[in-house]
């Protein structure tokens, strides 16, 4: 399966391993989207910045 991650908040403010985590998935401007398939790392990656994102499955 594959999902479409949005960032929607800003990571100003935010702690250096989601800093880390929002650039790792290749996001750096707020409404910039990835598509990436899902596995173990993926969600673990998303739910450390769930706050900061949008996630949406991709048909």
């Amino acid at each position: 399966m594959r999902v479409r991650i949005t960032q929607v908040k800003s990571i100003i403010g935010s702690q250096k391993n989601q800093k880390e985590t929002i650039k790792a998935l290749g996001l750096n401007k707020i409404g910039k989207s990835v598509e990436k398939d899902t596995n173990d790392v993926i969600n673990g990656m998303i739910k450390t910045v769930s706050h900061l994102v949008e996630v949406s499955e991709i048909k």
